[in-house]
């Protein structure tokens, strides 16, 4: 798949990483959720980049950037980024697996990060305890090992409506997309690929120690649990607040993008 005309490339000490980088103002990065890539963010970018500066990177192995070849943090690699652009100290704005990058950088690059907006995530040592996401997650390695590519998509795509609802519950342009971003992820590896991240540790024993605010703003749909740690760690930042939105999933920005916006445009303009 040819790589979008408006993407441009930071020239990692590993391959190529690709990011978006509109709009003007105060820096803000997005951060996509696993397998899908910049594309995740598409309702959110133009509202944004209409006051703030809207930096949004395809994460390491995730659509246009390139595959690890040696141990890598997300961590630094976005650091490497925004230090690449001379932008900071930005506002991280996450959801799933870029919540957890978000809180990553927060801990280990705080100089780069103004405050955190994250969903669907607390810190990267926080795991789904409910029998439905672990199962969720055992398909997950069951058809990747397998090679089974359409069972691996039937998997992933049943996490946006979650447990207690159907993809039918969903405008299947929802479901599109999210199949399109993760095929085309899925496709860059291969069932025996190494996996080189090196994930972030004891980071909940950190969070005393962060000085700005994370707010955090998730799907009421999501489970007890996670929605608990949400809330236990803005609690726990100077400031922060949590933000449910009402009969959305583990996707609030594309269940109900403009709600979300209005969610986040008002928390950027507390900083």
């Amino acid at each position: 798949m040819t790589a979008p005309a408006d993407l441009r490339f930071f020239p990692s000490a590993d391959g190529d990483l690709a990011y978006l980088d509109t709009g003007s103002g105060d820096p803000v990065v997005l951060l996509h959720c696993g397998f899908v890539d910049h594309r995740f963010w598409a309702a959110q970018i133009p509202a944004l980049a209409a006051g703030y500066r809207v930096i949004v990177p395809d994460v390491r192995g995730h659509g246009w950037s390139a595959n690890a070849t040696q141990p890598f943090r997300w961590a630094d690699d976005l650091a490497g980024l925004l230090r690449h652009l001379g932008t900071g100290p930005a506002v991280l704005v996450g959801v799933s697996m870029g919540g957890v990058i978000a809180t990553d950088t927060l801990l280990d690059h705080p100089d780069l990060v103004r405050a955190a907006v994250v969903g669907g995530s607390a810190t990267g040592d926080w795991q789904y305890t409910d029998d439905w996401h672990r199962g969720i997650q055992a398909e997950y390695a069951r058809t990747m090992a397998a090679g089974d590519i359409e069972g691996w998509l039937d998997a992933f795509l049943r996490v946006a409506p979650g447990e207690h609802r159907t993809a039918d519950d969903l405008d299947p342009d929802i479901t599109r997309r999210l199949r399109e971003m993760a095929l085309h992820t899925i496709s860059k590896h291969t069932p025996d690929e190494k996996d080189r991240l090196v994930p972030s540790t004891d980071n909940w024993s950190r969070v005393p120690a962060i000085r700005v605010p994370v707010h955090t703003v998730n799907g009421s749909l999501e489970p007890a649990d996670l929605l608990a740690a949400a809330e236990r760690l803005s609690a726990a930042t100077p400031g922060g607040r949590s933000v449910t939105i009402h009969g959305t999933g583990h996707y609030p920005n594309l269940e109900k993008p403009e709600e979300y916006n209005r969610i986040l445009l008002d928390l950027l303009r507390t900083l």
